[in-house]
């Protein structure tokens, strides 16, 4: 096996290398195809046409060119990561660069074929075999958040296990993704004669996304957003994976390690300016640590706010609710911006590296019930460990996403872990050791929360098919 992906990574540097010789993804002395513009379409019906005939094609290839068109999608993003990054950062313009260049580099370690099983059981009557099939064409949506590292991710796990797949891109992340998807498939093209293993929607609005929702050449979706298009998928009248909203809470209690629940929020809360759906969004501290947590923070690259400059950045940040009861409303100029850029704003110069800011706030404050995805988080002080679990068993409004807790004591992880319920769920790190960051486990850029898939992997997209033979081939 290590021969083989040995040779198939030589295989696909030698492809890369020639394209890019012949005067790189946007030269006419590249290989051309002769329908749509190497996967990108206008229409919803011309990219799904495509998938199909790219899904047929890849079923009948060898499972060694499926393996290299894996790892051309990999070494694109890791040797195009800068240039990529970049790419995505002008276009998005929220978020951080170094972090965008990152996620392109995390592809690497996205799983593929090594998912895949087979199973089987022997006995008086015979063998049974459980295979897992392919559902087809798959319906992406992907988020202007994570756009090219997640239809990524979403490329390696759905072809891995025989799929194609067809992309409505957030319009603010669609150039990227649509270059990507160029990019992807005239070198796995060049490698191995597989066309249109993904097809993208060149201009995505509302109405692609519900034609893809409703298109009878697409039995299966995967969608990655935020909570309209995740309801708009659920409504829909087939099967969905969803990867819904959350607003992970942290604990602090009282024995914890105030120095590493610092660091950790930090890592966390302020990778790319809080855009990741499981980053820290609020903290609930036991009164006991309270100060020597904020302290703490400020000597890992946190900038504290007092609490008028708070109240200011709250009231930049959200208008009040349209309706009674309503949800406050976000200001989506903020979602994304550099610490230094929000504390600006009000007025305040933090020092060079600053990552992230941070205040003392109470419940009521709108930065603890809303998913805001900008590097501030409040945190709120708490009577005891219990009534910390409690808050943030409140906050997490139910999402079943991702919650974390800094403590060495055994009994308050396991009570957090049983009431929160949360798909994912990390004591003593940053969120992302959850997605094998630092920490045990495997990386997506799709975490599937309110239809239970969690973390999406290969086998995560395709179908329980089992085969039976009565009577023969037990050999033994």
């Amino acid at each position: 096996m290590q021969a083989t992906e040995e040779a198939i990574r030589s295989v696909v540097q030698e492809v890369l290398s020639q394209l890019n010789n012949k005067g790189g993804y946007g030269s006419a002395s590249a290989t051309t195809q002769t329908d749509g513009d190497w996967g990108v379409f206008r229409s919803v019906d011309q990219a799904v046409a495509a998938a199909t005939a790219g899904q047929k094609q890849l079923l009948n290839a060898t499972l060694a060119d499926r393996a290299k068109a894996l790892e051309i999608v990999r070494q694109i993003c890791t040797s195009q990561a800068d240039e990529l990054g970049r790419m995505e950062m002008e276009e998005t313009k929220i978020g951080r660069l170094d972090h965008k260049i990152e996620k392109l580099h995390l592809i690497k370690g996205i799983p593929g074929m090594e998912f895949m099983r087979t199973e089987a059981v022997s006995g008086d009557y015979g063998i049974g075999i459980t295979e897992y099939a392919p559902f087809g064409v798959i319906g992406a949506i992907t988020p202007v958040t994570h756009s090219l590292p997640t239809l990524a991710c979403n490329f390696i796990n759905m072809v891995a296990s025989g799929n194609t797949l067809v992309v409505n891109p957030h319009p603010g992340g669609a150039k990227v993704a649509c270059e990507g998807v160029r990019r992807f498939n005239k070198a796995i093209y060049q490698a191995t004669g597989l066309q249109n293993l993904v097809t993208i929607v060149e201009t995505p609005t509302l109405e692609t996304a519900d034609q893809i929702f409703n298109h009878r050449g697409v039995p299966l979706l995967c969608v990655t957003g935020g909570p309209g298009v995740a309801r708009a998928a659920l409504a829909a009248k087939k099967r969905a994976i969803v990867a819904g909203p959350g607003n992970p809470p942290v604990v602090v209690d009282e024995t914890a390690d105030i120095e590493n629940a610092a660091q950790s929020i930090i890592a966390g809360a302020a990778y790319d300016n809080n855009l990741l759906c499981i980053g820290e969004k609020e903290v609930f501290a036991v009164e006991s640590i309270f100060n020597e947590l904020m302290s703490a923070m400020g000597r890992h690259g946190g900038y504290q706010l007092n609490d008028q400059q708070v109240t200011q950045l709250t009231a930049l940040a959200f208008s009040p609710p349209t309706e009674p009861g309503g949800h406050a409303v976000l200001n989506r100029d903020l979602v994304g911006k550099d610490a230094a850029v929000l504390a600006g704003l009000i007025g305040v110069n933090v020092p060079p590296g600053t990552q992230l800011l941070y205040g003392e706030t109470d419940t009521m404050n709108p930065f603890v019930p809303e998913e805001q995805m900008m590097p501030f988080v409040p945190f709120v002080r708490c009577r005891n460990a219990d009534h910390g679990i409690e808050l943030a068993k409140e906050f997490e409004h139910g999402f079943r996403h991702t919650s974390m807790i800094h403590s060495r004591n055994i009994e308050t992880i396991t009570k957090m872990g049983r009431i929160m319920d949360t798909t994912l769920f990390v004591q003593n790190g940053p969120c992302g050791a959850a997605l094998g960051n630092g920490g045990e486990g495997y990386a997506s850029f799709s975490i599937a929360t309110p239809t239970g898939e969690g973390v999406t992997n290969p086998m995560t997209f395709t179908r329980f098919r089992r085969s039976t033979t009565v009577g023969h081939l037990r050999v033994i």
